[in-house]
């Protein structure tokens, strides 16, 4: 079969990777793809902005199954017009795609359907700030309704940076329309992880959990990210929990969606803060996280096409999944100075030395590749990631991969899965 990855990113490269161990898939293309995943796929330009791009493309190879990584084709509704068009597409509707596209939806939907989540209220203008705030404890956190990319949540120790955040994203100076309306939310306390779901509209099962680390600095400082490292164990979430977070936030979501007459089908990934009141929803995303995707895809042992279908077809089971006992982390190697300004263009070495390391594989996040050398293309630049036995030989492997890669400027945390490690 014929199969279309749409994305640029890590996650991308770790989906047609994984895509490529399908004996059903004969031919693999991915738009726009990037260096890295042009050892796996077809690379082919198209403007992920564009429905009609991607249409035009779907209608030069055909398709048989379409997978979506990045949220911003998910929210123009590529996957309606993909299935008006007669094309197979994995992942939710446009109306469905809220759950993302909209923190203020997201909050109200929760609300609705009695989901734990945290305080908040939705402000469209600084006055109804000034109004909300006196309402909160510090710290609070302001988040940007709309897509910024992993960028627009920013936690705020006083009313004052609050006030002026909340004006900033306001006014478009941060993150542009994203910010024209804002959710403010009392901070939650405790452990954040990463649960994913996959439904098919009624059924929904679990996948393996992970946690992120997405603010740049070492012992979660600094500002936020798209992801500087995540871990996959059997550990981060027990059966036990599973199930509740399955009965309690999974199901209720797609149960909720239905019943809103917007059929949930694809990933549902609940960012989640594990809390002394019990686990609280801090976000949805509505397609698999990055970097996440790269630490659990490893550790997936089934074949991902089989889950995929059975999402759009409407039999999602157990039986879909089966996952390694094993552990995997991915660590990002950055340009300096991100997710502030940043240089692109610089030559990365030592590729083909992590790539030797055993359990480690390099996803390619941002790269270019010319003249057989790799050069730098975005702010976040590759994810060395690695699985084995236990965490503590996934990460040191990890690390040993990522001491060997350099570029001008390149950061990375040396501290990913560390508090896992530590209990």
């Amino acid at each position: 079969m014929r199969v279309l990855v749409i994305g640029s990113g890590g996650r991308e490269h770790a989906l047609v990777w994984k895509l490529r161990q399908s004996p059903r898939v004969s031919q693999l293309y991915c738009a726009p793809g990037n260096a890295g995943v042009a050892a796996y796929a077809e690379c082919l330009p198209a403007d992920i902005k564009s429905i009609d791009s991607l249409l035009a493309l779907a209608k030069r190879v055909e398709p048989d199954l379409t997978v979506v990584g990045p949220e911003l084709p998910l929210q123009l509704g590529v996957v309606d017009e993909f299935t008006r068009q007669g094309y197979r597409i994995f992942g939710p509707t446009q109306a469905a795609a809220q759950l993302e596209s909209s923190k203020s939806f997201a909050k109200e939907f929760m609300q609705r359907h009695h989901i734990p989540t945290a305080h908040y209220a939705i402000c469209d203008s600084s006055e109804e700030v000034s109004d909300a705030l006196p309402h909160f404890h510090m710290p609070v956190v302001i988040k940007a309704d709309g897509l910024a990319a992993g960028k627009g949540v920013v936690i705020c120790e006083s009313k004052e940076a609050a006030t002026a955040v909340a004006a900033e994203m306001l006014s478009g100076k941060m993150v542009g329309e994203a910010g024209a309306r804002v959710v403010i939310e009392e901070c939650l306390q405790g452990e954040e992880i990463s649960f994913l779901a996959m439904s098919d509209g009624e059924r929904v099962v679990a996948l393996a959990a992970a946690q992120d680390h997405k603010r740049v600095g070492e012992g979660d400082t600094g500002v936020n990210t798209g992801g500087m490292g995540a871990y996959s164990t059997e550990a981060i979430v027990d059966p036990q929990m599973q199930n509740w977070l399955l009965q309690h936030i999974a199901r209720p979501v797609v149960a909720g969606m239905k019943a809103e007459g917007a059929e949930y089908k694809g990933v549902l990934y609940c960012g989640l803060m594990m809390t002394a009141r019990g686990p609280m929803v801090l976000e949805f995303n509505c397609r698999f996280g990055d970097p996440e995707t790269q630490p659990i895809l490893m550790r997936l042992e089934s074949d991902l096409v089989e889950a995929l279908e059975a999402s759009i077809e409407g039999r999602v089971s157990d039986g879909d999944f089966r996952w390694s006992s094993d552990a995997a982390v991915c660590v990002v190697i950055s340009s300096g100075g991100y997710p502030g300004t940043f240089e692109v263009g610089k030559k990365i070495a030592g590729i083909e030395d992590a790539e030797k390391v055993p359990g480690v594989a390099v996803f390619h996040a941002g790269t270019t590749k010319h003249d057989d050398a790799y050069f730098t293309s975005s702010g976040r630049v590759l994810g060395i990631t690695a699985r084995a036995a236990d965490l503590e030989a996934a990460v040191k492997s990890a690390y040993e991969a990522a001491g060997k890669i350099s570029f001008g400027g390149a950061y990375y945390r040396k501290d990913i899965a560390a508090r896992a490690l530590k209990k």
